[in-house]
């Protein structure tokens, strides 16, 4: 007999306690009710409009991009178009979600520069007369921050300075045009473009950059800066809090990023954005980092023309980078999710417009769906218990605990990852019934035609078993497989259709495998069953033979 069948109580018990402990994570997560898509509840509807007269080609790049923004995982489900030869259309399922806003209109044009002046109070940065910069006041430099006290913690650009002053939500960058007319002139570049000769020029700006600095007024605290960001020379600008910097040219461009994602640190409590440079980046920060380590000098991360960070470095890094400060977890994800995906290659108006939609479809039409999936799991449910009678039960009884595992998956998946439920969801959903159903039919026929053969039925549910699942196996394969691929190729609600599906389908194996077998094995071992009741459903008339065999045979 299989090793995993000569206990099936035991891991029936093992099972319910998985299920009760994913009900424990829903009850955690707050939530008893799913995400509906856009077609059923509504949303958010997001209007860019891009300034200037961009090309098709640049239109549908930037479509691309904020589409793997707000629906990178392919089952948010929003709704990304263009319009006319300017808009580009956002809808997003749910009522409050103007926390994508900044998400999907942020250029992330993301730069990182090295800092030659700061001051936190009004004033000049150099004293009148300085040639050369001779004269400028260097930012000094600041407590570091609790350093990584893990060996394994990924590498910190690390300290921070200002208090760990952030931009919370850094806006758009303006177009060149917009930024010549409103910003006063930008600092010439300082000559070279090495790493020493940047850290010399940072030491000793040119006059002209000073005057620039001197002369730039920062705007309102939480008010976007608007200056032109040209990679290529230094920058006068500010952070949200209304700290002015003068900075050197870009010495990483946002290009070389390789990855973005966000979390908490080991033995941290706030969130922070990871950055993953390529190969060159690596090699450029890394000599950045060993240059101005425990010097105070620091390196601002400008984003959009802001600076969200000005730290200051403790050692070497390479490897990468952290943003750290007071981020909540949405604003980590908005700008993660931002710079994983890249720049935008047009602009877009600053102020674009947000509006609640209602559901595309009717009200009702949610009630039919739910109606109909009901009404084909009781059919369902009927037909196996006149066919299979009491065998029929484990049927029901399996079909049941598959629509617990599924509910409480998708409840699981809305917190975690952003799942809503639409209406090809739901169909994706029900389909996967009709597969669910398939794997006990084989199953148990199996099991009859073994106690056809002879067998007693204890002896004919392992052979059957044995038999069944590789056949099982094989179908939901080719399901699982139907729904990945459909998941790659496809787009907007049918990725949804897919992923319903194939989790459905992996639902369908977990509970062939570790309920409706352990189950028919322990009912083996019941009279009722293994001596072939006339309600068992294994009764001689059921089975088409003359008697059952006394004791069976192996």
């Amino acid at each position: 007999m299989a090793r995993g069948t000569s206990r099936p109580g035991r891991t029936l018990l093992v099972f319910l306690v998985g299920l009760a402990i994913t009900y424990g994570l829903v009850a955690l997560a707050g939530t008893w009710k799913p995400e509906l898509g856009l077609d059923l509840q509504g949303g958010t509807r997001i209007t860019l409009i891009a300034k200037g007269s961009p090309t098709a080609e640049s239109l549908e790049e930037a479509r691309n991009i904020i589409d793997q923004r707000v629906n990178g995982t392919g089952v948010t489900e929003a709704e990304v178009t263009t319009q006319a030869d300017t808009h580009v259309v956002v809808e997003i399922p749910g009522q409050s979600r103007r926390d994508l806003v900044d998400t999907v209109k942020r250029q992330a044009q993301l730069r990182f520069r090295l800092v030659a002046c700061s001051i936190q109070t009004p004033g000049p940065c150099a004293a009148p007369g300085a040639e050369g910069g001779s004269g400028v006041t260097q930012n000094p430099a600041t407590t570091p921050s609790q350093e990584p006290s893990s060996k394994n913690r990924a590498p910190v650009l690390l300290s921070n300075d200002q208090n760990n002053k952030k931009q919370d939500k850094p806006a758009a960058s303006p177009s060149p045009a917009e930024s010549e007319s409103a910003a006063p002139a930008q600092p010439s570049e300082p000559t070279g473009d090495s790493v020493d000769e940047v850290l010399a020029w940072i030491d000793a700006p040119d006059r002209a950059s000073i005057e620039a600095f001197e002369k730039f007024e920062c705007p309102p605290s939480g008010t976007a800066p608007t200056v032109n960001d040209d990679p290529n020379a230094s920058l006068v600008t500010c952070d949200e809090d209304g700290v002015k910097y003068l900075l050197s040219p870009a010495l990483i461009e946002g290009t070389q990023l390789a990855d973005a994602s966000y979390g908490i640190p080991q033995n941290d409590v706030q969130y922070v954005v990871t950055l993953d440079f390529n190969s060159e980046g690596n090699g450029t920060f890394a000599d950045i980092t060993g240059a101005i380590a425990n010097t105070g000098k620091q390196f601002a991360i400008v984003l959009d023309g802001t600076v969200i960070s000005a730290p200051t470095a403790s050692q070497r890094i390479s490897g990468g980078a952290q943003i750290s400060g007071s981020f909540t977890e949405a604003q980590a994800k908005s700008l993660s999710t931002s710079l994983k995906f890249g720049a935008l290659p047009i602009s877009f108006d600053r102020n674009p417009t947000v509006e609640t939609v209602g559901p595309s479809l009717a009200g009702d039409q949610l009630s039919a769906g739910v109606t109909a999936g009901i009404v084909g799991l009781l059919l369902v449910m009927l037909y196996c218990l006149v066919y299979y009678r009491g065998l029929g039960l484990v049927v029901i009884a399996s079909l049941l605990m598959a629509g617990a595992v599924t509910y409480a998956m998708v409840l699981l998946l809305s917190e975690a990852a952003g799942f809503t439920l639409s209406l090809p969801g739901i169909a994706g959903l029900i389909v996967a019934v009709g597969i669910t159903a398939d794997s006990f039919i084989v199953f148990f026929e199996r099991i009859r035609d073994e106690m056809r053969d002879g067998k007693s039925m204890r002896v004919a549910v392992e052979a059957g078993w044995a038999r069944a699942r590789n056949t099982c196996l094989a179908a939901d394969a080719v399901s699982l497989l139907a729904a990945v691929v459909l998941y790659i190729f496809a787009a907007g609600v049918v990725k949804g259709f897919a992923f319903a599906l194939g989790i459905s389908t992996i639902i369908d194996l977990a509970i062939f495998f570790w309920f409706t077998h352990p189950m028919v094995s322990w009912l083996a071992k019941y009279p009722f069953f293994n001596q072939g009741h006339k309600l068992s459903g294994l009764d001689p008339e059921a089975l088409g033979i003359d008697r059952l065999p006394a004791g069976g045979r192996a």
